[in-house]
This record gives C-alpha cells, sequence and structure tokens, in this order.
C-alpha cells in the first residue's frame, strides 16, 4: 500500500464524514428536524453500505474508516429525525 496516496484517501475521509457533525449538533440542541430530510438520509446511508463494502473489497483503510464513521453519523441522525418528528 502507497501510504502517501493513502493519506490523500485519509484526509479527504475526516474532511468529508466532518460534514455531518455540524447537523448533529444542532439537532441534538434543538431538537428540530423539519429541514432534515429522511429520503436523503436513508439515500445516503445506502450509499455508504456499498462504499463500505467496496472499501472491504480494495481493502483501503480511508474508505473504511470514512464510511463506518459516517455510517454511525447518518444513522443518527436518521434516529433522531424520527424521535424529534412531531406527531
Amino acid at each position: 500500500m502507497n501510504w502517501n496516496i493513502e493519506l490523500i484517501g485519509i484526509i479527504a475521509a475526516v474532511l468529508t464524514t466532518v460534514g455531518f457533525v455540524p447537523q448533529l449538533i444542532k439537532t441534538l440542541k434543538t431538537k428540530n428536524v423539519e429541514g432534515i430530510s429522511l429520503t436523503m438520509y436513508l439515500i445516503m446511508f445506502s450509499g455508504l453500505i456499498f462504499w463500505l463494502t467496496y472499501g472491504f473489497l480494495i481493502d483501503s483503510f480511508a474508505i473504511k474508516f470514512a464510511n463506518i464513521v459516517s455510517g454511525v453519523l447518518v444513522l443518527s441522525l436518521m434516529v433522531l429525525k424520527v424521535m424529534y418528528k412531531k406527531s
């Protein structure tokens, strides 16, 4: 494995994964999920599963790391969407 190339992947993984954190923090603080699309997050989660599978197939730490963490964050947002949804 070429660690210089993998490092670029790790940096990209961290930056794209961290993108979900502000939404998660805001949702936890406000308990407001009106602007969150459950459909979008379901599609995103499905894509993450395929990326994770691909990461295992090519044995890429960066892809596996990013998609495991992103999956946890996206799944958390989906759970909050269902929990805080107004009846």
